[in-house]
């Protein structure tokens, strides 16, 4: 008997598959397509990790099951390599960040082939190389000319380690997430893409994506869609503070503070209001008395991100500027404070403070021991003055509404539509939304990345780079170490150009773009990654687009999930691309520890591939990372898992082997496979086809909601009852329908393992690719077995079983278990005093 050679059987399959184009599409077919896509890994190091292996092999698997379904199945590779790591490396190591990059994906490509993935290599791209970043510049440009690109000073998240800006998706608890330094906030003039616009129709059509409910909820959150009002409160500054500034004036001469509220209901409740550190009033509006405080706190506040600031965890700091407000629906006067607890993007940077039902609100209030009023009881209270005794914590559903003047008894939906009604008469207010979200950031004072193809000119201002110059090429001649300034505006190559309006001299935008642009469009880019006059064609997009199944990590939803989202209808707006939503369906993978903790190598935990990959083969770590783990949720590595996938692949090869060697494959059967009856070998087909068909349902079902492991278990069934069908046996070569089911077996099995799939069916004879034969299909009336097992007990004693057709009647079935067996002499002369039978279940004899 053969042993299952798996170092030559894959490496003989892989060369191949690549020598006859078998992964490749067939742009020309006319089968349904089948845009299968795994997020493209960053470069950053010369190793695949098991994490890149857990995403790409279950996405390859469901692309090869497809593609037995029918479908014409396009699935590409590629890689997301500029950014802070490649820069980073290239600092510490004195290389440039280019020849680094390109190492490392020579390395990971040929760790990629290891995979035994279906990928078609033609549609190789890199975010680095001037054929795409020219694309990226274009998408930029596109942006700009129809108004959704800007530039304007703002606070932003700075590092000073990586000396550059970062998105909030980018801070982690405060620190930065690629160095782990500390991020403060400084005001910068950036870059921005106005996302803003799209903020409806990003959460509108959530709905309909067949995406992670858990992803759909944070994009939501994200997003931030508020229902409220803009209330206007008069702020009067204290003695001695600069109220001559800026600002927006009211009648009487007092600033207009405008806040942004979802309960209006709870205005008679404001004892304070806060304002966010960056507020543009704060100047205008701190007292002399207070500047100092101020000033400190601002700086300290700086230096936190918006992420620590909105922590519940945090214990609520603020200080008093001197200035009060007055609120429009009581003429009461109440402190204003600044707190960084309010963020200055959200809303309109200041909060109206309603401790007795706002939970932080509450908090900051016991902080500093300001004022609680309660304004509204709970549903069924009786109405009037509110309770006496202090508050334990903030009451924050609605209710009726009381020490609320004329809008007293109101329930609060009542109550807050006529109170914005009425400061609506007034000119002090008005329902509107608000949205967390704010505008995408995009620049970044860094090199490896997509210059921003823009001119400053003195005369014609910002300029765009004609298109017919795409790409503006990153320089080499840079200094690319941290200086605290954009390393481009080191090169004075680079930066000194003429105007392209005027002709006059002018200056090159210095900052690179955030490489979730790059990212953003990608996957347009793809089916034609060597197209020289568009980034895509329209045309090429209908046939391929939305992407069908798109698996990578659920720590992308706010991020590159969003943003590739917004670009895509931006596109689709402007009749670029034929769809608005990029991803139709959307797979998140979970993660794989060690002893119950996160992989990491300062603690010894790590999964090397290689190591495993020495042992046992790709395809039995295939099969491991598909059987051992719930895709969704993950869970422990263990090593007597990936042994306990290794001896069942062998059982499987050792089967189809015997059979081709017309002996019995026994020396594997079941303990009781020797065991079987003369009813037993008789009905061993339908019992057989029972399984199949099962096995057949189960496994397509499973694949089709991404659920591996149980799959692969319907197989492991399948593989069992073939054992139970030889037996001691060899089944015979005319056995047509064990042949047919050993076939299936290895139809189903080779999605997961494509190395040895292949090869059993080569082994058993079979025409073509395994993966262009038709997948099996399940008949429902095989799913039921034609026959029962009844149990038969003498006065409640189980004495003998017997087979029974499922659809026989009481009585054949009563006259069948009185001569079954030993039963007739167990029965002996006595009379049958009664004679119950349960349908399907059992048949009790009293004598």
């Amino acid at each position: 008997m053969a042993d299952y050679a798996f170092r030559e059987i894959e490496q003989r399959w892989r060369e191949h598959w690549a020598r006859t184009g078998h992964d490749q599409v067939d742009w020309d077919s006319d089968k349904p397509k089948c845009y299968c896509l795994s997020m493209f890994s960053y470069p950053s190091g010369d190793k695949l990790h098991l994490g890149h292996w857990y995403n790409y092999v279950p996405a390859d698997t469901w692309a090869r099951y497809r593609r037995q379904r029918g479908d014409n199945v396009f699935q590409p590779v590629g890689f997301d390599s500029f950014g802070l790591p490649a820069e980073n490396f290239a600092i510490k190591c004195g290389v440039h960040p280019g020849a680094h990059t390109a190492e490392n994906i020579a390395f990971i490509r040929e760790q990629l082939r290891t995979l035994g993935p279906m990928y078609d290599w033609r549609s190789e791209l890199a975010t680095h190389t001037p054929e795409y970043y020219a694309w990226t510049q274009w998408l930029f440009l596109t942006l700009f000319e129809n108004g959704l690109a800007y530039r304007a000073a703002q606070p932003v998240n700075w590092c000073d380690s990586c000396q550059t800006v970062l998105a909030n998706e980018q801070v982690d608890d405060g620190v930065c997430e690629r160095c782990k330094s500390e991020v403060v906030r400084k005001n910068l003039t950036q870059w921005c893409f106005r996302i803003t616009r799209y903020a409806d129709r990003l959460i509108d059509n959530l709905p309909a994506l067949d995406w992670p409910e858990e992803t759909k909820k944070k994009q939501t959150a994200w997003i931030g869609r508020s229902h409220g009002a803009e209330v206007v409160f008069a702020a009067r500054p204290a003695d001695g503070a600069a109220a001559a500034g800026g600002g927006e004036r009211l009648p009487d001469g007092s600033l207009a503070l405008r806040v942004f509220t979802t309960r209006p209901d709870t205005l008679f409740g404001v004892t304070y209001l806060a304002l966010a550190p960056e507020h543009p009033l704060v100047d205008a509006l701190t007292a002399e008395a207070h500047r100092g405080d101020v000033a400190a706190y601002r700086r300290q506040s700086a230096r936190l991100s918006e992420v620590d600031r909105q922590s519940s965890d945090r214990p609520k700091t603020g200080v008093p500027t001197g200035a009060t407000a007055v609120n429009p629906v009581n003429g009461e006067a109440v402190p204003i404070l600044v707190a960084d607890y309010v963020l200055a993007g959200y809303g309109t940077g200041a909060v109206m403070a309603v401790p007795a039902h706002d939970e932080r609100d509450f908090a900051f209030a016991a902080a500093l021991r300001l004022p609680v009023r309660q304004v509204i009881l709970p549903a069924g209270a009786a109405p009037g003055a509110p309770h006496q005794e202090p508050l334990e914590e903030a009451w924050t559903g609605p209710g009726l509404m009381t020490a609320s003047g004329a809008y007293d008894g109101l329930d609060s939906e009542q109550g807050a539509r006529r109170i914005v009604a009425d400061l609506e008469a007034r000119g002090l207010g008005r329902a509107t939304v608000q949205y967390r979200l704010r505008d995408w950031l995009i620049s970044r004072q860094r090199y490896w990345g997509a210059p921003i193809p823009i001119i400053h000119c003195p005369s014609c201002g910002e300029v765009p780079v004609p298109r017919d110059r795409l790409p503006v090429l990153l320089p080499e001649d840079v200094d690319f170490r941290p200086r605290g300034k954009a390393p481009l505006a080191s090169s004075e190559a680079f930066m000194a150009v003429d105007c392209p309006g005027c002709g006059g001299p002018a200056r090159r935008d210095p900052d690179t773009m955030d490489t979730f642009v790059c990212s953003s469009w990608y996957f347009l880019r793809y089916p034609e990654p060597g197209l020289r006059d568009a980034p895509f064609r329209y045309e090429t997009l209908r046939k391929w687009l939305p992407v069908d199944m798109y698996v990578g990590g659920a720590d992308h939803a706010c991020g590159h999930l969003i943003f590739s989202r917004f670009i895509t209808m931006v596109l689709h707006d402007l009749g670029l691309v034929p769809v608005e939503e990029p991803f139709a369906r959307l797979r998140h993978q979970g993660m794989i520890t060690r002893d119950g903790e996160k992989m990491s190598k300062s603690k010894g935990n790590t999964v090397v591939p290689a190591d495993y990959l020495e042992r046992y083969g790709t395809d039995t770590l295939r099969a491991y990372l598909m059987f051992g783990f719930a895709f969704a949720e993950g869970g422990d590595w263990t090593d007597e898992g990936i042994d306990g996938i290794w001896r069942y692949l062998n059982r499987v090869w050792r089967l189809v082997d015997a059979v081709l060697e017309d002996r019995s494959p026994a020396g594997d059967a079941p303990v009781d496979a020797a065991a079987m009856t003369d009813e037993q070998v008789a009905a061993r087909w339908p019992a057989l086809r029972l399984v199949l068909h099962n096995s057949v349902r189960g496994c397509t079902q499973d694949l089709e909601r991404f659920q591996f492991n149980t799959a692969l278990s319907r197989l492991m069934e399948l593989t069992n009852a073939l054992y139970h069908y030889c037996g001691r046996e060899r089944p015979p070569r005319s056995d047509g329908d064990f042949h047919g089911a050993l076939a299936a077996l290895v139809q189903m099995l080779a999605p997961f393992t494509p190395h040895l799939g292949a090869e059993l069916w080569r082994k058993l004879g079979r025409e073509g690719s395994v993966f262009d034969h038709p997948w099996p299909v399940w008949r429902d009336e095989y799913l039921v077995a034609d026959s029962v097992t009844y149990v038969i007990q003498i006065n409640g004693k189980i004495r003998e079983r017997m087979e029974a057709p499922r659809d026989a009647d009481v009585g054949q079935v009563e006259r069948d278990a009185l001569a079954h067996g030993r039963v007739p002499e167990l029965i002996g002369a006595g009379p049958v005093r009664k004679v119950v039978v349960v349908p399907g279940k059992l048949v009790n004899i009293v004598v």
